[in-house]
């Protein structure tokens, strides 16, 4: 092992223990039974969930990877910076369904940033027993944010050590125990043990809890075995060595120490080299065992015991019996290993509603291995240590398909194979769906939910256009791969033409067999399997959605409904996005043709100005602006019609040409505002526009101005320096018919910059709007020398750099437009 991957293996050490110091802590600070930690990843927008306490990890499957634009509050907390407060389910279906979808049940939720670089590090998340009615019945919740302070500190500074790399989580979550409630916090040592030198490194506590001062401590792993029991000695050592190679216990280690007390060993993989590299361990003295032990081996039924880590820890002789299996292959195994037939779906839904709502549960289960109509029937009492569940055999019943109270909706039976976890995403998948109105938008959604809930790592989506394919989304396939299919006709013999072509789902569980199926396709990969699935809206072909699986696999009835059931889904919001397209095609060309092809220009005025239109909604609205000749002058005109669509840019059109009307006869700024004003009260479209009217005497540089409930103009003075230029205003327009505009003057010197704008270019989602207009008065005042002089910015340089972030942002909720004028010194200015 090179000092490298050691140096590799103590920053990960060191971050492990800080997450889980914060995650136990955060328990006792909120009075929570589960929390835990998301940290950034290297995969941008991803976040990892990196520790989990007091959930089984296999349960919080689903959520262990979350895209920072999912709108779920762990997306949120990360990407505002504040913290989002659930107190009930209640408040969670209102605010965020499609967590709700996925976690059905009574429980209030926290979600706090930490601090650190911009963005946060990651999120500290708290999962609350019971309900609260509002916010203030809650825990006190400046104890999290004080948790979540002190995680950031400690992120911070190893950052400042080791690098940003260093805070960014891969892999599984840690997935520990929450400190017993019944006794003080468990006694822990930690270790560190180097596979190659055998040496090994402890903390004091680790001495304490053996008995041994550090001087007496064992300096290689077979001793460390040996000092921590040695009955198990042998079996210690083997998972050090396994440990080392990447392959760590499924769960902790239950030894007895040399007095035979019992003692809980747990290991950390290797950080990620393919070498070995150094093992991390802890060693728990989890104190006295549960009380029921010794009573409950003399009960009838079966009575078995759940840590909340999902590890068996107890199971009485009756529960031994009814599991079919020796107690030495059931404790100290979680619980999908030691009795898989009470995993997947619909079980799983059962044991989150046990732990997360703390509900007593009951339902039945047909045993692994059992003949046919063998059922057990099962009772799940969570408490704050364990999980208590008591077993006893059924009559006769129907399989246990049906939903109970705590059940996720959608959830399932089994029919064996392999499963496609959660079998809920339909409903989950048709929430996300109703809020993406474009193509893109849909495929984005479809990559979002189904390739994590499946287990797929590469998708398609082909639509279907005058007869042949185009590619409208594709992730994970080798790049250019896809590009010979683009265009394809119908008639072509591919699987993503023929499963359209003839309605039917193909389903490969092997890259042999797709090679197999149709000789000289060109395939992605070696192995893996893959789905293609038709999509088809009403009886009309939309287009193919194809599937890929980087290993081998079998699809079984219940995921192949699944599947087709989602395919369904995707191909009515195709059709949807579709119709979408067009009318917003029909929306963008109006808009285009109402905004000027060219300004009106003037020998001794520059002006330049630029329009961008949202990338939510319909991506137009009723932004505009114009300069039109007024008598001798020129007018400029910037304004802002509420809503966006082709209501919008109608109203938009109206309002330019009405200005422009004014503004040709020469009107006080005052007048054009009030007859405008008047003009779309008349018209009562259900909308009000925002304006700002400055005429211009190029000669003289004296301007008059008016606003009706506009953002402020910016005037940058030729030495650079720039302010906001105090107008008073009026209200918007088409609301009030007595309205009154006052008129301000100002004086535009040669070289200056006046900058009229509109609310999308300075407003941002939780930031005051004055902040986003300092910080386009910031951005103006360096946009360079004043045009004009020998290596200035042209002033059209100049629109650029101010629009050049809205620009290249991916998420614009806002029309943009913006408009700026200066003037070049003239007779009058010399004289």
């Amino acid at each position: 092992m090179t000092g490298s991957d050691e140096h590799v293996g103590r920053a990960r050490e060191r971050l492990t223990a800080l997450l889980v110091e914060a995650s136990t802590g955060a328990l006792g600070a909120a009075g929570a039974h589960v929390a835990g930690v998301y940290l950034r990843s290297g995969t941008p927008g991803m976040l990892r969930l990196a520790t989990l306490v007091g959930l089984p990890g296999q349960l919080f499957r689903p959520w262990w990877r979350l895209h920072v634009d999912r709108p779920f509050p762990v997306a949120d907390a990360y990407r505002l910076g504040t913290r989002v407060v659930l107190p009930n389910a209640s408040e969670m279906v209102r605010r965020y369904p499609q967590f709700a979808a996925g976690l059905p049940f009574q429980f209030g939720s926290v979600y706090t940033p930490v601090p650190g670089a911009e963005p946060s590090f990651g999120v500290l998340t708290v999962l609350l027993p019971g309900t609260a009615d509002t916010v203030d019945e809650l825990p006190d919740l400046d104890r999290l944010c004080r948790a979540a302070e002190r995680l950031g500190a400690g992120l911070r500074e190893l950052v400042a050590e080791e690098g940003d790399a260093a805070v960014a989580w891969e892999g599984e979550p840690v997935c520990v125990r929450p400190p017993a409630a019944r006794q003080g916090p468990a006694r822990v040592g930690r270790f560190t043990w180097d596979p190659v030198t055998s040496a090994v490194h402890a903390d004091d506590r680790l001495h304490a809890l053996l008995g041994r001062a550090p001087a007496e401590f064992p300096g290689t792993g077979a001793e460390l075995a040996v000092a921590v029991t040695p009955a198990d000695a042998d079996d210690v050592l083997t998972a050090l060595h396994e440990t080392a190679a990447g392959k760590p216990p499924s769960a902790p280690l239950r030894v007895r120490s040399a007095d035979g007390a019992p003692l809980l060993l747990e290991l950390w993989p290797p950080p990620g080299a393919e070498n070995p590299s150094l093992v991390s361990g802890i060693v728990v003295d989890p104190g006295p065992s549960a009380p029921a032990d010794g009573a409950a081996d003399l009960l009838p039924e079966g009575v078995f015991c759940l840590d909340r880590s999902g590890i068996v820890r107890y199971a009485n002789p009756a529960a031994v019996r009814l599991a079919g299996r020796p107690r030495a292959e059931l404790l100290g195994r979680p619980l999908w290993e030691a009795m898989p037939w009470l995993s997947g779906p619909p079980y799983d839904d059962h044991w989150r509603g046990a732990l997360l709502a703390r509900g007593p549960v009951h339902f039945q289960v047909r045993r692994g291995g059992a003949a046919e109509g063998d059922f057990l029937a099962l009772s799940v009492h969570p408490g704050s240590d364990l999980v208590t569940c008591t077993v006893v055999p059924a009559s006769r019943i129907d399989p246990p398909v049906h939903l109970s109270p705590t059940a996720g909706p959608g959830a399932l039976g089994r029919s064996g194979g392999s499963s496609m976890t959660p079998l809920y995403r339909p409903i989950a998948l048709a929430i996300a769906l109703t809020d993406a109105v474009t193509a893109r938008q849909v495929s984005a959604v479809v990559m979002q939910e189904l390739l994590p809930a499946f287990g797929g790592r590469r998708l398609a989506i082909y639509l279907l256009q005058d007869r042949h394919f185009y590619l409208a989304w594709e992730t994970g396939f080798p790049p250019g791969f896809l590009a010979p299919f683009d265009g394809v006709g119908l008639d072509a013999h591919i699987p993503g033409v023929e499963t359209l072509t003839t309605g039917r789902p193909l389903f490969f569980e092997s890259m042999r067999r797709l090679a197999d199926t149709y000789p000289g396709l060109a395939l992605d990969a070696e192995v893996g399997s893959r789905a293609f699935l038709p999509l088809i809206a009403s009886g009309r072909p939309v287009g193919t959605c194809i599937l890929g699986f980087e290993s081998e696999r079998s699809f079984s009835t219940e995921e192949r409904t699944v599947l087709m059931a989602l395919a369904g889904l995707i191909a009515h919001a195709m059709e949807k996005a579709r119709r979408y397209d067009s009318e917003a095609a029909l929306a963008r060309g109006l808009q285009q043709a109402l905004l000027p092809r060219r300004l009106s220009e003037h020998p001794q005025v520059e002006t330049a100005g630029r329009y961008l239109p949202g990338t939510q909604g319909m991506d137009v609205g009723g932004d505009w602006y114009d300069v039109v000749g007024a008598g001798d002058g020129l007018a400029l005109v910037i304004g802002d019609v509420q809503g966006h669509g082709v209501q919008a840019a109608a109203t938009m059109g109206q309002l330019r040409s009405a200005v422009r009307a004014f503004a040709l006869s020469d009107r006080p700024p005052d007048e054009v505002l009030s007859g405008t004003n008047r003009l779309l009260i008349d018209l009562d479209p259900g909308q009000f526009a925002s304006c700002c009217y400055l005429r211009l005497d190029p000669a003289t540089g004296r301007a008059r101005i008016a606003r009706a409930g506009h953002p402020p103009p910016l005037l940058r003075a030729p030495d650079g320096r720039t302010r906001v230029l105090e107008v008073p205003g009026g209200v918007v327009l088409g609301v009030d018919p007595r309205a009154r505009y006052p008129v301000t003057g100002l004086e535009l010197a040669p070289d200056a910059i006046l900058a009229l704008y509109t609310d999308g270019l300075v407003e941002r989602p939780g930031a005051d709007i004055d902040d986003g207009i300092a910080a386009l008065g910031a951005a103006l005042a360096e946009a360079g020398a004043a045009p004009g002089r020998r290596g200035a910015r042209t002033l059209t340089g100049v629109a650029d750099r101010l629009t050049a972030m809205a620009r290249h942002a991916t998420d614009r909720p806002d029309d943009v437009a913006l408009l700026l004028a200066t003037r070049r010194p003239g007779a009058a200015d010399r004289g």
